[in-house]
């Protein structure tokens, strides 16, 4: 009989009262609030589960030492800490190690007034628990640690070598994750990684993710006078909006296609191996569309098209766009400065900062010079200045690796039979644990489409986060042969 099958329902409390204490503690990486309190509170619940912790600290660079700190140097106070977990398995010390990566850092609450209850409150509602953090990523990692927590405290041991790496700036990139990994190579040394999340899909089949999109974030700013203005005067001054959508206006056609020169030159093509498992894969369409009030895709596509596009075809995206007044009513302004926030979603091969130059490039010869740059275009009075916010490289673990077969034979004690998912649309730093640990990583978790994460009112499902602690428990015993 399965460990598994002495795991009750009766978690249910504990689940809930972990994830509320973690959700109550505001920990927005974008505005640096709360993530030090965070850690501390993650690594509070660890401990008491019966995992070894410590909460690593970054050094301060400016003394000129690149890497994690000891408690005995000096560290960067801007950088939030990890949260690293190990627990060695008594019976099976030889065996697999499983490592968990997580994060406790959450998005900003805007727009705050579209919240039906306090964003920070942990709200439960029959079998919902709402604030933000609920489904991405805490309500996640509780069901890890809680998992983990079981197999301490009702067996006196683990199936197989566990490893906790929870990180607060995932959010906005994870900027010093690669640092991380690399200082600490050994520490982090695993067989296969548990990625923070993932998702069931609407009849209640889990989905087994294998990769991530990459991603490249800038800002496009565009300035014309040294105030906003009387809009009388456009008859002679430039309005910057209209410079911004001019540029904006180069970079795709209406059809989503990236018209920047060699965008598409290292995309790496789908095995054939991957285009058959798209192919039969299950994607509900209408409830994609019902749940974002649309009537149809982008070009209309459908079927085969619409999940081949969703698992690996690049993006570019207007994330954001601010100039001059929004407020009711009118208000006869020229503003001094447009902004465009763009995200573009990337695949395997692709080159964060080699697809920037390829950006900034483009726009120079349409006659956009950067401002920061010292070489000007003949003519271009065009000025844009060009900013990357964030990079990360896509990454993909190999559909026949053995890992995922214990993840899918996981799954089947839990739920009905999964679903393989090629790659996820979403992005993360999953690049870093493929290319310096040089292992697999796969996303499950216990979301689902209506969790609206990264929105307002944000939610989980109780029983779901319960069967995920499950689902959990069932993959570390795979793993222990």
């Amino acid at each position: 009989m399965s460990k598994l099958d002495e795991l009750e329902d009766s978690c249910r409390d504990d689940i809930i009262a972990d994830l509320q204490l973690l959700i109550r503690q505001p920990s927005v990486s974008a505005i640096k609030q709360g993530l030090l309190d965070c850690a501390n509170i993650v690594a509070s619940m660890m401990r008491k589960a019966g995992i070894t912790t410590e909460i690593m600290y970054f050094y301060n660079k400016s003394k000129g030492i690149d890497g994690i700190a000891d408690n005995d140097i000096e560290t960067d106070i801007n950088v939030p800490p990890l949260v690293y977990g190990e627990v060695k398995s008594k019976v099976n010390p030889n065996g697999r190690t499983i490592l968990f990566y997580n994060h406790y850092d959450v998005q900003p609450v805007d727009p705050i007034e579209l919240w039906k209850s306090d964003p920070f409150s942990g709200k439960v509602e029959e079998n919902y628990i709402f604030g933000r953090g609920a489904a991405d990523d805490k309500g996640e990692l509780i069901t890890r640690i809680k998992a983990v927590e079981y197999y301490l405290k009702k067996m006196g041991d683990v199936p197989c070598n566990i490893k906790f790496l929870v990180e607060g700036e995932e959010e906005i990139g994870s900027l010093h994750l690669k640092e991380y990994l690399s200082v600490y190579k050994k520490k982090f040394e695993c067989d296969a990684v548990v990625w923070e999340g993932g998702f069931v899909d609407s009849k209640e089949r889990p989905i087994i993710s294998l990769g991530q999109k990459g991603i490249l974030s800038v800002e496009l700013v565009a300035k014309g006078p040294s105030m906003d203005t009387h809009s009388s005067l456009a008859v002679l001054i430039e309005n910057p909006a209209w410079q911004l959508i001019r540029a904006l206006n180069t970079l795709r056609d209406k059809n989503g296609r990236i018209l920047i020169k060699e965008w598409y030159k290292e995309m790496r093509d789908f095995t054939s191996e991957e285009l058959s498992m798209i192919e039969n894969e299950p994607f509900d369409e209408n409830a994609i569309k019902k749940e974002h009030g649309i009537e149809s895709f982008l070009n209309n596509i459908t079927g085969f098209e619409a999940k081949k596009a969703f698992a690996g075809i690049p993006t570019c995206n207007i994330c954001g766009l601010v100039s001059g007044y929004g407020g009711q009513g009118a208000k006869t302004v020229l503003p001094s400065k447009a902004i465009a926030k763009l995200d573009f979603r990337l695949v395997p091969d692709m080159v964060p900062e080699i697809q920037f130059e390829r950006l900034k490039k483009h726009l120079q010869e349409h006659g956009y010079a950067n401002h920061k740059d010292s070489e000007k275009i003949d003519g271009g009075d065009n000025n844009l200045e060009i900013k990357l916010l964030d990079g990360e490289p896509a990454a993909r673990t190999p559909i026949n690796h053995p890992f995922v077969n214990i993840v899918k034979e996981a799954s089947n004690k839990i739920y009905r039979e999964a679903i393989i998912n090629v790659s996820s649309a979403g992005t993360g730093p999953m690049y870093y644990f493929h290319d310096i640990l040089k292992v697999p990583c796969v996303c499950i978790g216990g979301g689902d489409i209506l969790n609206r994460v990264h929105s307002p009112n944000e939610c989980m499902k109780i029983d779901r986060l319960i069967k995920t602690v499950k689902w959990i428990g069932a993959i570390l015993e795979k793993a222990q042969y």
